[in-house]
């Protein structure tokens, strides 16, 4: 029997007010924590194709300045001054894998003396003198020829790897020229899409979550650029060859959470031992160690949180759970999404919040 709609307000009555408010909670915070876990799995599902989009958003994000400038104050066409943009990309981009390489081919073959010669130091160590490299070559030789096919498996992997890389750039970069010329035109398209009187919510959440990215890539640059100005410091008052390059190399890493500045540390670190020796490495290594820990402790914390609005708990929290569902780009892309939900969530709050408070305007040009 269907019980009375009154007896039905009863029952509801029977649960005080702060008990009702937080089932309601609950079931809002359930239904956003499904929406995001699809939301995941459909990015992980189609990574291919989310890959380059997220990527020439960021870049988006972190050039716009740029073409804004080019746009406004010298008056360039909106579609030549984006071909700019994107070719100042290139050219950055290139012109310093160009150094880094440089650095690494002239130091090369010092470079694999020195390992040559720390693997017999070692081996002379545990007591294997008579074990020269040659010898560790010989029996490398023999484990490819038992496994040749692993091997070769292995390599056309890599190639495969090789080529969707270069895949994934070219398409981002393609993207970012469409996203810093059309970008007003993506906005009217949104709002156009807006169901009801929505489209004026989507825009500002729009531009909040925008903002939020922009903010992330700005404060990410500035640590980069902090970075690579200590290490090469360092690294040119230790007399350490190719140090523009090494620097280089540490200010593209920042880009990478961790594994970048590991790698850039490491080629800086090969570099200084193949050319000034054991004790110059050594301080070359405690030299990244202490430009880790001030940003690892000091400058990821603190300008990030800033510069995206977020406690230094939460970014640290953000990259590992990111790097947990998708590895490197994860961590990459972690604290931007985070950041622009934030933003959105505080858009919501200031325009239907008890605080009230119209949304702060965002600038002419940003998307």
């Amino acid at each position: 029997m269907p019980v009375p709609s009154s007896s039905a307000k009863s029952l509801a009555e029977l649960l005080p007010e702060p008990m009702r408010r937080l089932g309601a909670w609950c079931v809002l915070l359930l239904l956003v924590t499904g929406v995001a876990a699809v939301g995941i799995w459909l990015c992980v599902e189609l990574k291919t194709a989310v890959t380059p989009i997220l990527l020439a958003v960021l870049g988006t994000a972190l050039l716009r300045p740029l073409y804004s400038l080019l746009v406004h104050r010298v008056h360039v066409q909106r579609s030549l001054a984006a071909g700019i943009t994107c070719a100042a990309v290139v050219a950055a981009v290139g012109g310093a894998g160009y150094i880094v390489t440089s650095a690494i081919v002239d130091n090369g073959q010092q470079i694999l003396d020195s390992i040559r010669s720390g693997i017999e130091d070692a081996a002379s160590w545990v007591g294997a003198e008579d074990t020269s490299l040659d010898d560790i070559t010989h029996n490398a030789r023999q484990l490819l020829n038992k496994f040749g096919g692993t091997a070769a498996t292995g390599v056309i992997n890599g190639l495969s790897v090789v080529g969707s890389f270069v895949a994934t750039a070219v398409l981002a970069l393609l993207l970012m020229f469409f996203f810093l010329r059309d970008a007003g035109r993506a906005l009217r398209g949104l709002r156009e899409l807006s169901p009801g009187d929505s489209s004026d919510l989507v825009e500002a959440m729009a531009r909040r979550a925008y903002q939020a990215v922009a903010g992330f890539m700005h404060g990410t640059t500035i640590i980069a650029l902090i970075d690579a100005t200590f290490i090469t410091i360092g690294l040119l008052v230790l007399g350490v060859p190719g140090a523009l390059g090494l620097g280089a190399l540490v200010f593209l890493g920042a880009y990478i959470p961790y594994l970048g500045a590991f790698l850039s540390g490491a080629v800086a670190i090969l570099v200084a031992l193949a050319d000034r020796g054991f004790v110059i490495a050594l301080w070359v290594l405690g030299v990244v160690l202490a430009v880790q820990v001030l940003e690892g402790h000091l400058l990821q914390p603190v300008v990030q949180s800033r510069t995206v609005q977020m406690h230094p708990a939460v970014v640290m929290v953000t990259i590992t759970a990111g790097a947990s569902l998708a590895g490197i780009l994860g961590m990459l892309l972690a604290v931007p999404l985070t950041a622009a939900a934030f933003g959105i969530f505080r858009e919501l709050r200031e325009r239907y919040g008890d605080g009230g408070g119209a949304s702060a305007e965002a600038p002419g040009d940003t998307p």
